[in-house]
């Protein structure tokens, strides 16, 4: 084998796990913005100049759209747009990586009962296993905050139903139908981070840095994924893209200081198995559409 075709096997896996790290990086960097703007504000910059990027780097206009196709979007931003509102609250409260975790519930949902295989049955336990250790249940409710963690299976909910909405939008192209919905996305999410953080929204360097959290956990990953995407079946894809909750909680502990005790790190490893063998096994319909990874 030569070594221009190992380069050419490996540049879609890199390029995989360079878009989930730069998801990492960006929404480590971006919790940061908390105490400044607040998970709210936080969420409008973040959505907000996401949105403006890949308005730029798709220019959608230069595609028709019908009134179908507009209707399945508002649906589709809209449930991408509460998605990240929740996803960010639950941030304020509990780890990274955990919330990462639990929000993978709702893709995972979707993929179990869209499937009809014996073998989901296995994933079923890995996921169930893992959320069991996390969630604040009996005698470990002191372990974490409660309120983030139904902001994250409020963020699961969200996340599902972006992936069932965002089968109606299916035949767009990419580009098209993201820089779209990421615009409806903003649309709701921008008011909520108005009113909570107002006129701090507007200083330069609170601006600035935004502008830069949307580029590295937007523009950086959606534009790596397309390679990967051009590469790579959808299952290695989603089996590539199950180390995202690993990717966050490393990130929460090198750039939040965020410790994780070692039941909460068996229990992300239970749900990246799941997502990994879910994806490796499902059928190619029950699959996340291209970019669906930037959303977070």
């Amino acid at each position: 084998m030569t070594s221009s075709h190992r380069w050419a096997q490996a540049v879609p896996l890199l390029a995989v796990l360079g878009s989930v790290v730069a998801l990492g990086i960006g929404t480590s960097f971006a919790k940061q913005l908390f105490p400044l703007v607040g998970s709210l504000g936080t969420t409008a910059l973040r959505v907000g100049f996401s949105a403006c990027w890949l308005l730029l780097i798709w220019r959608p206009w230069r595609w028709a759209l019908s009134k179908a196709d507009a209707l399945s979007l508002v649906r589709y931003g809209m449930a991408l747009g509460c998605m990240n509102l929740m996803f960010y609250q639950s941030l304020r409260t509990i780890p990274f990586g955990v919330a990462v975790a639990i929000e993978f519930s709702g893709p995972m949902a979707v993929a179990f009962f869209t499937s009809r295989q014996r073998i989901d049955y296995l994933w079923l336990a890995f996921a169930v296993v893992g959320l069991g250790l996390l969630l604040p249940l009996g005698h470990d409710i002191a372990t974490l905050n409660p309120e983030g963690v139904m902001f994250g299976l409020g963020a699961a909910i969200c996340w599902a139903a972006y992936i069932l909405f965002g089968k109606k939008v299916g035949h767009l192209h990419a580009g098209h139908s993201v820089a779209l919905g990421l615009t409806m996305a903003a649309i709701t999410v921008v008011p909520f981070g108005v009113w909570h953080a107002g006129s701090a929204l507007l200083k330069p360097e609170i601006l600035l840095y935004g502008l830069g959290v949307a580029a590295v956990s937007s523009a950086i990953p959606i534009s790596l994924e397309m390679v990967a995407l051009q590469r790579l079946t959808p299952a290695a894809f989603g089996v590539m893209a199950s180390m995202e909750p690993a990717v966050a909680a490393l990130m929460g502990v090198l750039v939040l200081d965020e410790h994780l005790t070692g039941l909460q790190w068996l229990a992300i490893l239970l749900v990246m198995s799941a997502a990994a063998g879910s994806a490796a096994t499902a059928k190619p319909e029950t699959h996340r559409g291209p970019a669906d990874e930037i959303v977070q």
